[in-house]
């Protein structure tokens, strides 16, 4: 089991548009540009994700997309089920019928995985990674200017 790029790119697009949405709309193929991903997945994804009312469209010029929702209300399991992307470990898509028709003994082991993935996806909030990624930013901007400061020892000619 594994989240697929389907998943992936879903949420690393909605990272994108959260963090640059207060100026207004975002286009996809900014999104696309920075993010390196096919601007034609990305419309195949925000229809799906508007779809499910986490994004909202504005047409015209100056349009794009903004969320639907507060960051704090949508969550990556949120995204990973509006793309159609599976969450199961299962062998059988929770069927049962893993093991020639019948429920396999490991069938209880990975339904528990399944259920701790999606609480664990369900718990992650697209508002918690956003300030993750401000956070993060804030980080380096510390440390490339500490680099470009001089050290103590040296000095600084006018």
């Amino acid at each position: 089991m594994r989240l697929t790029t389907k998943g992936r790119f879903a949420v690393t697009a909605m990272i994108d548009l959260a963090l640059r949405q207060e100026g207004g709309p975002v286009t996809l193929a900014g999104i696309a540009e920075r993010q390196s991903i096919s601007l034609s997945y990305l419309e195949q994804l925000f229809g799906k994700l508007r779809r499910h009312e986490l994004v909202s469209s504005v047409r015209g010029p100056g349009g794009g997309y903004c969320l639907a929702r507060e960051m704090a209300e949508i969550t990556v399991a949120d995204i990973i089920v509006a793309v159609d992307e599976p969450l199961d470990a299962t062998q059988c898509g929770g069927k049962q019928n893993c093991h020639d028709e019948h429920r396999c003994m490991t069938h209880d082991l990975w339904t528990n995985l399944n259920r701790r993935m999606f609480d664990y996806l369900d718990s992650v909030t697209l508002g918690g990674l956003v300030s993750q990624q401000h956070a993060r930013t804030a980080k380096i901007a510390v440390v490339k200017d500490e680099r470009a400061r001089p050290s103590s020892g040296e000095s600084v000619s006018a």
